[in-house]
Order: C-alpha cells, then structure tokens, then sequence
C-alpha cells in the first residue's frame, strides 16, 4: 500500500521540489559567507514549515474522512479546489512571465540573502516551505491520495515522512552537495540558479498546468459517480 502511496503522491512531491524559488533561495543562502551554517539552517527552517504543513492539512483531511457519508465527496472537492488552483497559479504565471528581450528580476526578498544570518536563513525556509500556496495546493492534493487509499496510524504518518523527503530533496539536496563538494559544487550550483532565474515562470506554469489539470480531473471523476 505504501508504495502506491508513493506513486500517487510523486507528482504532487515533485511539483514542490522543483518549484523555482526555494531552489534560487538555497543556492544563493549557499553562496553566503557561513554557507555551510545558513544552508544547514535554511533546510531545516524548509523542513519543518513543509513538514509542519503536511501534517496540518493531513490531519484536517483525516478528519472530513471520519465525517462518515460524505467522505468521497469532501475529498473530491479538496482535489477541485486544489486543481482549480494551481491552474490559476499557472495562468498568472504564465501572464506574469518575461517577455523576449527582457531581463528576468529577482524578487527583492532574494536580493536581501547577501549576508544573511543562519537565524533569519530559518525563518526564509519556514515561509518558503509552510506559507506558499503552491505547497498548500500540492499537499492537499498529496493528503486526499494517502486518505483514499486507507491508510492510518503509523502507515500514514510513514506516508507522510515519504512526501516530505520528496519534496524536500532539491533544497535539501543542494545543502549536502555544497557540504560534501565544498567550493567545488559552486559553479554547478550558480548555473542552475541561472538557469531557474530565466526560466522561472515557465517552468512553474507547465508544472502547475499538468499537475492541475491531472487533480482536477480526479476530482470531477469523484464527483462524477
């Protein structure tokens, strides 16, 4: 059960940790003075808002599916509304995205990592994990799978641990590059920031597209029946 777990979930994980900002957020916290010491903070402050979001929307979940009767029919309309989100999402990235010729602006926030401190490195990944509405959207989507299949207890916190390692595996991922790699995974580093900084709205719009479009369908499945 775990590993069809596994697979419902992987897209809906994946959609968060390809998602550009926290990926730009890491690399430059990596290229800071104390890299090591605010990367290891930035990670945690991720882990624990995502972490700290996948159990909130679990819980809230497994409890429209102890409302007995009206199970499927909450857990369709959670799919729809998480769907019809990262659909708008897309849409408004897709309008807000940089046209030929223009030069793609990080936002101020971004600018302001120079020179970060590891306390305030923590604070940037909680926001960034547990304050983003794509991550909302996603979780949600990620819980309303674990909650069909049946899992409970221990099964679905397993689950649930499963989807935040996930999503978590770029950003974590980029903080033990720079660990083992030292200096030598900067250049690797500062080209995929590059490149995640061109081709931000693109990538977000077709990866909140497809995954919308994917949980919105489920949903309108559901209520179909």
């Amino acid at each position: 059960m775990l590993l069809r777990a596994f697979g419902e979930m992987l897209p809906a994980a994946m959609g968060v940790a390809l998602s550009p900002f926290p990926v730009i957020a890491v690399i430059l916290v990596l290229g800071t003075a104390d890299a090591v010491r605010t990367g290891v903070a930035f990670a945690l402050g991720w882990l624990v808002g995502i972490g700290g979001l996948t159990a909130v929307i679990l819980l809230a979940v497994s409890s429209a599916d102890q409302a007995g009767s009206t199970e499927s029919t909450l857990l369709a309309w959670v799919r729809v509304l998480a769907g019809a989100a990262m659909i708008v999402l897309a849409g408004k990235k897709w309008a807000t995205r940089p046209r030929e010729g223009d030069t793609p602006v990080m936002p101020p926030w971004m600018a302001s990592i120079e020179g970060i401190s590891p306390v305030r490195a923590v604070r940037l990944g909680l926001l960034l994990g547990g304050a983003n509405p794509k991550n909302i959207a996603l979780t949600l989507s990620a819980a309303a799978s674990i909650t069909e299949l049946g899992l409970h207890g221990s099964t679905k916190v397993v689950a649930g641990v499963i989807f935040v390692v996930l999503a978590s595996s770029t950003v974590v991922g980029a903080v033990v590059l720079r660990v083992i790699a030292g200096e030598r995974a900067a250049m690797f580093l500062t080209s995929v920031q590059h490149f995640m900084v061109d081709n931000n709205n693109v990538i977000m719009m077709v990866v909140l597209l497809v995954l919308g479009a994917n949980v919105l369908g489920k949903g309108l499945e559901a209520l179909s029946w």
